[in-house]
């Protein structure tokens, strides 16, 4: 069955996650079927959960190819990630699947020390910076559930997306 991406206002998008407990054959599943649906989607560069229905505390993302990307450390999968220490402020231009006809300038930190599970088991640390800080910030945020448009800078920095990429 194919995944389809919910959106606002659907209830999961603003529920907190739960921690996974076992990374077995279901959830790596899980995770390469959301894997595949960012791969499809134009200029996606990040994909949460709760954007497919789940309730799992897990994210992925890849911003390789991105123009705001420098160097790209490719695919990097969440699973039940903690943002350990974050420094700088970046304010930039977001807009979101779940929210297909808005962006918004959004405040983030610059870098992210983020600490989680891989896809193996594998608990690693990465430091992120600038656009990809940018992209772990926004999909941990639906993890907590929680969108950009809960942190627009202010309420006239929503926009009516003009283009669909």
């Amino acid at each position: 069955m194919p995944l389809a991406i919910r959106r606002f206002p659907d209830s999961i998008l603003k529920e907190r996650t739960k921690s996974v407990d076992e990374i077995d054959t279901r959830v790596r599943a899980l995770i390469n079927r959301m894997i595949d649906l960012m791969r499809r989607q134009p200029h996606c560069v990040g994909l949460a959960a709760p954007q497919i229905g789940s309730s799992a505390r897990i994210a992925v993302m890849d911003a390789t190819g991105h123009p705001k990307v420098k160097e790209s450390r490719g695919l990097i999968v969440l699973v039940n990630p903690l943002v350990e220490q974050a420094e700088g402020r970046v304010v930039g231009r977001e807009g979101c699947l779940s929210v297909p006809d808005f962006t918004g300038n959004v405040a983030r930190a610059a870098r992210v020390r983020v600490t989680a599970l891989d896809q193996f088991r594998v608990r690693f640390t990465v430091t992120l910076e600038g656009f990809e800080a940018v992209v772990a910030q926004h999909e941990i945020d639906h993890l907590d559930g929680m969108l950009f448009l809960d942190r627009v800078v202010s309420p006239t920095d929503v926009f009516r997306r003009k283009t669909y990429l």
